[in-house]
């Protein structure tokens, strides 16, 4: 099994650093475009991704069993070599994209990583809002794991792209220079996918990369200010609401609807998505007289 280091853990510290001093960088040099920091929003934030670090544990043991039966079934195997490593993180990244674009298209995905977006905010803290149901996306990676890649190292490449993406998640670096922006994911392009609004909704999937996005027809350039959060924002800072809302939504949503035909919908198809009103029965004629007959 390769011994690969755990990349996000080790990075704790740094996120925790660049986090105080982004909040520095707030006060010592206001902008009054940025919001900045707020003390409940970085709290829940902070405790989200705390608390992901926990539940990612637990969700670990019943994916990696899966992951290993899938690896001995398959008779491929890449090297774990200087030059594989980059082409698996290629991969690992192509498949995050598609990954990440289901979970904002499926409803019941969308449950899941509806918790990184729920901050009105823009900031480090804002990565570190993570979820605690993460073992929605394991089925995206299914095969890399059958063309031979090791679970282990698959791993690897997924802390290495969740890594990466910390530093975009901020409002205090502007646009990169064109050659930057044209290929790697960016805080320009970061801030795009964290807004509410219409035109900016449902682009920039990319995770290192955002030529994904320019090849399969979801990327949107920064071009007016964004707006953060969520269409319907959820008025609560508590971590358990916070990372369950959108579930109980789909609970209701599931017992209101009528017949099996919605509750299905309310499930896999987008989050705005509603069932079609019904069309209303016929009012009866006046009197009991046939419609159409004179009285």
């Amino acid at each position: 099994m390769p011994n690969l280091p755990d990349v996000v853990l080790w990075s704790v510290p740094a996120f925790l650093l660049l986090t105080v001093l982004e909040m520095a960088s707030y006060r010592f040099h206001p902008d009054d475009d940025e919001q900045g920091y707020g003390g409940r929003d970085t709290a829940t934030s902070l405790s989200m991704g705390l608390g992901s670090l926990l539940f990612d544990a637990l969700w670990k043991v019943p994916v990696v069993a899966v992951y290993s039966a899938l690896y001995a079934a398959t008779p491929l195997r890449v090297p774990l070599l200087w030059w594989t490593v980059p082409l698996m993180l290629l991969g690992q990244d192509f498949f995050y994209y598609w990954s990440h674009r289901g979970h904002h298209v499926v409803r019941i995905l969308w449950a899941c990583h509806v918790v990184h977006h729920s901050s009105r905010r823009y900031n480090l803290s804002t990565a570190l809002r993570q979820p605690w149901t993460s073992a929605t996306g394991w089925v995206f990676y299914v095969p890399l794991v059958l063309a031979g890649v090791h679970p282990a190292v698959l791993a690897f490449c997924s802390s290495v792209n969740l890594v990466y993406q910390f530093w975009i998640h901020t409002e205090r670096i502007g646009r990169l220079p064109r050659p930057v922006e044209l290929v790697l994911n960016t805080p320009s392009h970061h801030r795009v996918h964290h807004a509410s609004q219409g035109g900016y909704l449902d682009r920039n999937f990319g995770g290192i990369l955002i030529v994904w996005d320019r090849l399969f027809g979801t990327f949107a350039p920064e071009t007016v200010r964004p707006v953060y959060g969520l269409t319907k924002n959820i008025a609560t800072h508590n971590p358990l609401r916070v990372a369950t809302h959108e579930y109980a939504a789909i609970a209701r949503d599931v017992a209101a609807a009528r017949t099996w035909r919605d509750r299905v919908g309310h499930v896999v198809r987008g989050p705005g998505w509603q069932p079609s009103p019904r069309p209303e029965a016929p009012a009866a004629p006046a009197d009991g007289l046939p419609e159409g007959s004179a009285a």
